[in-house]
């Protein structure tokens, strides 16, 4: 303690160096954590399944399947999921940006049994054809009111909807979402148009936790069908959109070797420097009775204590990054509203900052206890 506070500059920006790259480490480890072994948001997620094209997500499905689906045995409730694009008020304003989905309003609140819509507003959006409900931290965003008139201009679908807004519903992920009637959509559509009988995909609520039978029977009604289906889980669904990037797994793996490799070789240097001036020190404590395994414990412990206040302080700043990023990152990414340093995630990262330290400094402080005292005092330096 007292040469971790002798050069107090030194000690300081070692400290701050591990903390910043332990605090990206952490983030990274918290992000694998939500990705790839989270579980479902929700329970009444572990329950649903989407059903899309087998082909490709941008092949559209006949409306014709909804019924079909329903029928299947497992089935609870289904409904068409139709993204709308198009713009609201200034397409060029990112603000004005959020996602927008038709569905069936008989069906809606069966298959998402976790939105909490009062049953007044519930009932004016199965009743009224231009009617459409949004999250409460949608309409929270742009200070909507019930009764609050909403027009969406279309680009892939040439219509224009007007909405009434009629019900803010509450859910777990505060996702920016706005659902309206799929018949609206239909109707608004020309005549004859291949847009009317088609669907993006198919929302499935199961009635058992036994979800992969319910998929794969879904899946053999429609095997020898001009427009086979593949269906999965929620979370799965979601995590394929971010399959597109690449191996996200192997991404993580790769910048979390490479942060602790470079955190490696901040530390290691910065420690063999603290060692190199102090040979003549040492030289003069073996002089007094330090034996080896003495001399190498207090550089080891130096280390130690240097590693783990800046793993504490870097588990701190990764908390309040996870913070950032849960406000930040889109809402369509599992798990990503409940990211943050767990208590596992600090034990590893303090863990992983120890070893750094510790490892860092073993060789240097193997070679000072080793070093024999005529040669340490005739050191210059």
């Amino acid at each position: 303690m007292k040469n971790i506070l002798h050069n107090r500059r030194r000690s300081s920006l070692t400290i701050a160096s591990i903390a910043a790259s332990l605090s990206l480490l952490a983030v990274l480890m918290a992000i694998y954590q939500v990705l790839f072994l989270g579980g479902d948001s929700a329970p009444a997620q572990a329950f649903r399944l989407i059903t899309h094209h087998k082909v490709s997500l941008a092949q559209f499905l006949p409306i014709a399947y909804v019924r079909q689906i329903q029928r299947v045995p497992g089935v609870k409730a289904a409904t068409g999921w139709q993204w709308f694009g198009g713009s609201y008020r200034d397409a060029r304003e990112p603000r004005n940006f959020f996602a927008r989905f038709a569905v069936d309003p008989l069906q809606m609140f069966r298959v998402w049994p976790d939105y909490a819509l009062p049953e007044q507003e519930r009932m004016a959006f199965e009743r009224e054809r231009t009617g459409c409900v949004a999250s409460r931290a949608l309409a929270n965003k742009f200070d909507w009111k019930l009764g609050e008139r909403i027009t969406l201009v279309g680009d892939g679908f040439p219509v224009t909807l007007d909405l009434s807004l009629v019900g803010i519903f509450d859910e777990s992920a505060q996702a920016a979402v706005l659902y309206f009637n799929q018949d609206y959509l239909r109707q608004s559509l020309p005549a004859g148009s291949p847009q009317r009988d088609m669907v993006s995909q198919v929302m499935v609520q199961a009635d058992r936790v036994d979800t992969p039978h319910v998929a794969e029977a879904i899946d053999a009604l429609f095997e020898d069908s001009p427009d086979p289906t593949k269906t999965e889980s929620e979370r799965v669904f979601l995590l394929n959109f971010i399959s597109f990037l690449g191996n996200f797994k192997l991404f993580l793996a790769a910048i979390c070797g490479a942060v602790s490799f470079t955190l490696l070789l901040v530390s290691g240097n910065t420690l063999s420097m603290s060692v190199r001036e102090r040979v003549r020190e040492i030289a003069v404590l073996k002089t007094l009775g330090f034996n080896a395994s003495t001399i190498l414990g207090i550089v080891l412990g130096e280390a130690a204590v240097i590693a783990l206040a800046g793993g504490l302080i870097g588990s701190s700043l990764a908390g309040l990054l996870c913070g950032v990023i849960r406000h930040a990152a889109p809402p369509f990414i599992p798990g990503i509203k409940t990211l943050a340093v767990t208590p596992l995630i600090a034990v590893l990262s303090l863990t992983v900052a120890l070893l750094i330290g510790l490892v860092s400094a073993l060789l240097p402080a193997l070679s000072a206890a080793r070093t024999s005292i005529s040669n340490s005092l005739r050191h210059t330096g």
